[in-house]
């Protein structure tokens, strides 16, 4: 792809379809072209990835905007939080399991030709902005982490309003069997 031609696009990480929708539309209204990214190793089952999957697809066909997916691997989630299992909810476990999904967002930007990347993870009212802003910076080397509060401006709100509109699935954990507990 052509750099030039990619000058306004950002690489959003996409936990799933319901914190995704308002994002992707303030994007626009600031004069990025978004192409969301569905990464997501976390997820326990592969039904559950299926289930988000498809709730991402609906929001993305609303938007009318790209969708990019990444297969499901569980493994590499594993892997990365070997030893953190039994960490509490926003702990230890959960700022690699960001960190991992953060770095392959930076990996796929770099591949497409997209120099500027985000998350919608943020607009979640139980995830810490700044933390994950710090992951952000520090993974992304050859592109540029943009930190955007998804939160601010009714953002939550927003964003659940249309996936309820929109009927889409929506879970009630954050993705990984530990989160369950």
């Amino acid at each position: 792809m052509n750099t030039e031609q990619n000058a306004n696009k950002i690489l959003i990480h996409a936990c799933c379809g319901i914190c995704s929708g308002y994002p992707i539309s303030l994007l626009r209204d600031m004069g990025y072209e978004p192409v969301v990214y569905f990464c997501n190793p976390n997820l326990d089952t592969k039904e559950e990835f299926e289930k988000r999957l498809e709730a991402q697809k609906i929001v993305c066909m609303y938007h009318w905007v790209d969708l990019i997916a990444e297969e499901y691997n569980h493994e590499d989630f594993l892997k990365e939080v070997k030893g953190l299992e039994n960490e509490p909810e926003r702990g230890k476990r959960c700022d690699e399991c960001i960190k991992l999904r953060l770095k392959m967002t930076a990996e796929k930007a770099k591949k497409l030709g997209i120099n500027k990347i985000t998350t919608s993870l943020v607009i979640s009212p139980h995830k810490n902005f700044e933390k994950i802003t710090k992951t952000g910076n520090d993974i992304a080397e050859g592109v540029e982490y943009i930190a955007i509060d998804f939160k601010k401006k009714d953002g939550f709100l927003k964003t659940n309003k249309l996936s309820k509109e929109l009927g889409i699935y929506r879970q009630n954990y954050c993705g990984c069997e530990f989160s369950k507990r």
